[in-house]
């Protein structure tokens, strides 16, 4: 057990540290490189889960003040995703939390993120020859991989109950009916889908690779043919009609559309540089123990 100040480090934080990594290298690394780091990663996770518990004790210290409007914007694509307020009132009610609760948490991410914030004022922007360079070097990390492109209309049940499930897939059945009649798909989207895709982009998820996606959702979209629209598949979230609309076998990506990926690792990596070096600091000033080590 790691405990910082005499405050244990739970595992929690740790693991969510790892999840959070692995997800931001899978745009950066191939399978079989994320396996072969996977030891070192999982030791980056740690230290990271220290430095953020650091962070948001000084961000205590310092007594920095969290907007209520900021944290109603990070609120409400967490209320939309959950099917409207209704709906994301009763998943805080099963899941034994309170709206004040998610808020309060949310606030003290939110005082990290303005202390990082703070930290890193004053760092510039990668030059043209600075990615040109980095891309030139790391060609064999920039590869495309195979992706699709689809739309989706998603109905979700009211309950897990038999009764609300079978509502949820007539419903949409009858809005599948509409598509085979003729009616645009976005149109559709827009009105009945209770993804926030549907209302902003008209059910377009855009790109996607493979393992960005649940299972039953990704095999109907890689297996479908461009301008196919599936029969309801139904996953975690509800029931679904996929339009795929476009795919791209993958192939060595160029500078060009690699440009944005790595201005993003830059940045991250002169973030993570300034970030650490004032972590190094809080850490000692901290008493770390590791009674595992």
């Amino acid at each position: 057990m790691i405990t910082i100040n005499g405050e244990p480090l739970p595992q929690e934080a740790i693991d969510f540290e790892y999840r959070r990594i692995r997800q931001y290298y899978t745009n950066h690394m191939s399978p079989e490189q994320l396996k072969a780091n996977d030891d070192k990663l999982r030791k980056q996770a740690v230290e990271q889960a220290i430095g953020a518990k650091l962070l948001l004790n000084e961000a205590s210290r310092l007594d920095i003040t969290v907007p209520e409007d900021l944290i109603d914007r990070k609120i409400q694509p967490i209320i939309e995703q959950s099917g409207g307020p209704e709906v994301f009132a009763q998943r805080l009610k099963e899941n034994g939390v309170t709206e004040q609760q998610l808020r309060d948490n949310i606030a003290e991410g939110c005082k990290v993120d303005l202390l990082i914030e703070k930290i890193c004022e004053g760092l510039s922007d990668p030059t043209e020859e600075e990615m040109k360079a980095f891309f030139d070097n790391n060609k064999e990390n920039y590869v495309q991989q195979e992706r699709v492109a689809a739309s989706h209309i998603l109905i979700r049940p009211n309950s897990d109950s038999d009764d609300d499930r079978v509502t949820a897939e007539s419903r949409l059945e009858g809005i599948a009916q509409d598509i085979r009649d003729g009616k645009d798909f976005a149109e559709l989207a827009a009105q009945h889908s209770e993804c926030p895709s549907g209302k902003q982009n008209g059910g377009s998820l855009g790109w996607f690779s493979r393992g960005m996606m649940v299972p039953e959702f990704e095999q109907a979209a890689f297996e479908m043919a461009v301008g196919e629209i599936s029969d309801i598949i139904e996953t975690q979230f509800g029931f679904h009609i996929i339009m795929k609309t476009a795919e791209d076998e993958g192939g060595q990506a160029g500078f060009e559309e690699s440009r944005d990926k790595i201005r993003e690792l830059i940045r991250h990596d002169q973030r993570g540089k300034c970030v650490a070096a004032y972590v190094a600091d809080l850490k000692e000033k901290a008493d770390i123990q590791d009674t595992a080590a």
